[in-house]
């Protein structure tokens, strides 16, 4: 986690991974590796790199949480936007304060999958946030 320091404030980055290969891709809750955001941070953005379109024989969704529930990325299905593509993509908080997201205790990224189950597919989640 790159932290960079000043006299007022503290900022920061993380990543989580996903990857079908290591994390399988069943329906439920899945801790996303690799990251957790501090308590007291805000996030102020970030982006989604789908390195490896996600697939499966269903329609499921997925939906990215830190907080609270879809406050990353809405449930989209699998076969749409942001997850049928590889490439960069944005995520909710857009480095405003209105779309910004306060962490209550350290939190990792959580893939919320859905109304069927993923076979395919790796992206990566990465936040930028800040401590005041």
């Amino acid at each position: 986690m790159p932290v960079m320091e000043g006299a007022y404030r503290r900022l920061g980055s993380d990543r989580a991974n996903y990857n079908f290969a290591v994390d399988g891709g069943a329906t439920g809750n899945l801790t996303l590796r690799e990251t957790l955001v501090p308590a007291g941070a805000t996030v102020l953005g970030g982006y989604i790199e789908v390195t490896t379109p996600l697939g499966s024989g269903g329609t499921p969704t997925i939906a990215l949480q830190l907080e609270g529930a879809a406050d990353l990325q809405a449930a989209a299905v699998f076969s749409g936007a942001p997850w049928s593509t590889a490439g960069r993509k944005s995520i909710l908080p857009v480095f405003t304060g209105a779309s910004s997201i306060r962490t209550t205790q350290p939190r990792p990224v959580v893939a919320v999958i859905a109304a069927g189950t993923l076979t395919s597919g790796a992206f990566d989640v990465v936040l930028i946030w800040a401590e005041v």
